[in-house]
């Protein structure tokens, strides 16, 4: 049994749940989510609580279980206190700055990299050298980071390039010199 699964989510104030069929659409103060369940899996609301229940004791059901449940306790919260991720630069003339609603990325190439957030997503730059990526949809925040760190993902000698906020990077000794 998944103990994530059999925890009940509660709603917020200001947080909506509508259940149909298989969709689960939650709509707050930051926007509407939706999410398709696997048939195995059944959403019940019962007043300001949502739980998880499994349709059958399938393996699949069992395995489907906890990450449903997360899946909605994401949905919850990203309307309701939205997610971010945080991503540093590192390296001598990297910078960052947005024009507009676009990134636009110095990173050592020949030409500055531009990148759109999709609708739903804001971007911010802090002193050049910090973005900080913020929405409701745990997902596509998670995967707009993950675009912008693939730029110029950290190298292990000098640790140059984009990285999660706490990411650590494992350093490597470089070249030793000709022995004489």
């Amino acid at each position: 049994m998944s103990r994530i699964g059999k925890k009940s989510i509660s709603l917020p104030q200001g947080v909506e749940i509508r259940i149909e069929d298989q969709e689960v659409m939650v709509k707050g103060p930051k926007g509407i989510l939706r999410q398709t369940l696997s048939p195995l899996i059944e959403v019940v609301q019962e007043n300001q609580q949502v739980s998880i229940c499994k349709k059958d004791n399938s393996r699949q059901a069992q395995q489907l279980f906890g990450l449903s449940r997360t899946l909605v306790n994401n949905l919850i919260i990203g309307v309701s206190e939205g997610f971010s991720r945080k991503l540093e630069i590192s390296g001598v003339g990297y910078r960052s700055q947005i024009e507009g609603n676009i990134l636009v990325l110095n990173m050592g190439y020949s030409h500055p990299v531009k990148i759109e957030p999709p609708e739903g997503i804001s971007i911010s730059v802090d002193k050049g050298t910090s973005i900080m990526i913020s929405g409701a949809s745990k997902e596509i925040v998670g995967q707009v980071a993950a675009n912008i760190r693939s730029v110029r993902p950290p190298e292990p000698y000098k640790g140059k390039g984009i990285r999660y906020e706490n990411e650590v990077i494992k350093r490597k000794v470089g070249k030793a010199g000709r022995g004489k």
